[in-house]
């Protein structure tokens, strides 16, 4: 830990606070299953030990690792855990089933854990170019091997680093100009949508079920250009919304852990107070009549342009934003800096602050590090982790 970590955690570590305003998951996804023997420390420092972070299990049973929603906050073992880490979205882009390299990623996992981090969100795919099978109908039929084996071992690196993953499934530039057409109809089709579901979304499910380390899946990243872009195809969100729905009830049936959210890029497409929240549970069951055809939490973006138009997630709460606060809501990708324009101007570390403070359950900052576990990222990951590793686990561990 550097000098200076070690003083401003010091400092921060004085100001014992409570987690408070993130207001509750669906209760119908609230049970936990798969027990594992990993730490469950929430952001401890490189002096930490897996043997000091685990809780004790009763009996001397393993301890449950999955996070789960109680009370309005995300638990894991019975405790509080504040999800601080961030976007390590890819390293070579398209890496599993393409040119994954699992050397770099055991490097970042593990610099992230000895600096409080236990949380990265990490896309399964770019483009849609590599890892699917399809067939000339354009339906999906499968994951190709090396897909699988890829994320085989990017989940047993979480594991051994105690770094809780984010699974985003697509992202908007799969539907760009000069992409595979298929996708344009897997959100137009229902039996292209089925395909996408039965051979993909199922059977990644099914198949780190049982590692917790598997957090949450986001559906899609910012699917608002799908809408919004001529170059995306300017898809309606009836459309969308149906494969979202679909999707989520898939994850639903067949985990009893996995969390659902949908990585939204602004807030105005996931608030009744703007253009309508388009993650729903009303929107999306009526797009597919399923009960288990919901969100158990909120994921929004924000960057400095929003602040005109939306203002940010380290200006105002949840409630203020007039988000449904019966779920927790977290900021699913923010710009690495803080906050820039001088009139609102905070460092990343009083944005954790803000956001902590103030009913966000949890931050997971862009990385705009080179994509190279350098002397750079380093720095990086140190200033995002100072007030976690200082204030924030001191108040989990006294509550």
């Amino acid at each position: 830990m550097s000098v200076i970590k070690k003083i401003l955690s010091a400092v921060l570590a004085a100001s014992v606070l409570l987690c408070v305003g993130c207001s509750g998951g669906n209760s119908e996804n609230e049970s936990t299953s798969a027990s594992e023997s990993d730490s469950v420390n929430s952001g401890s420092s490189a002096e930490s030990t897996a043997e000091e972070s685990t809780p004790e299990a009763p009996d001397n049973e393993q301890v449950d690792l999955n996070i789960y929603i109680e009370d309005g906050v995300f638990k894991v073992g019975g405790e509080k855990i504040w999800m601080n880490g961030m976007n390590t979205p890819w390293h070579k882009w398209d890496d599993f089933g393409g040119g994954y390299d699992a050397q770099w990623w055991r490097e970042v996992f593990g610099a992230m854990h000895e600096d409080g981090m236990n949380s990265a969100r990490v896309w399964l795919t770019c483009t849609g170019t590599t890892g699917f099978e399809f067939n000339d109908s354009g339906e999906i039929t499968g994951m190709t091997d090396k897909f699988w084996n890829d994320l085989d071992s990017l989940f047993e690196i979480a594991r051994e680093n105690r770094i809780y993953i984010m699974a985003t499934l697509i992202s908007f530039d799969h539907f760009k100009n000069g992409n595979k057409d298929e996708w344009r109809a897997i959100a137009q089709e229902s039996d292209k949508m089925d395909s996408f579901v039965n051979n993909y979304v199922i059977p990644l499910v099914e198949r780190y079920d049982d590692n917790p380390y598997l957090w949450s899946i986001d559906l899609c990243n910012e699917p608002d250009w799908i809408y919004e872009n001529e170059e995306c195809g300017q898809l309606s969100w009836d459309c969308l919304g149906e494969l979202f729905a679909r999707s989520a009830s898939a994850i639903h049936e067949h985990s009893d852990d996995i969390l659902v959210t949908i990585g939204f890029g602004i807030i105005k497409y996931n608030s009744d107070k703007y253009e309508g929240n388009y993650g729903s549970d009303e929107f999306l069951q009526s797009r597919y009549n399923n009960k288990n055809a919901y969100c158990d939490f909120w994921s929004v973006h924000y960057y400095d342009w929003q602040l005109p138009w939306f203002s940010s997630m380290f200006l105002k709460t949840p409630e203020e934003f007039g988000i449904d606060t019966s779920k927790p809501f977290v900021v699913g990708e923010c710009g690495s800096e803080g906050i820039a324009p001088k009139k609102y101007a905070k460092s990343l570390s009083e944005c954790y602050q803000w956001a902590y403070d103030n009913g966000w359950c949890g931050v997971l900052p862009w990385n705009q590090y080179g994509l190279e576990p350098d002397k750079e990222f380093k720095t990086y990951i140190e200033e995002a982790a100072v007030y976690i590793d200082g204030v924030i686990n001191s108040a989990d561990n006294a509550a």
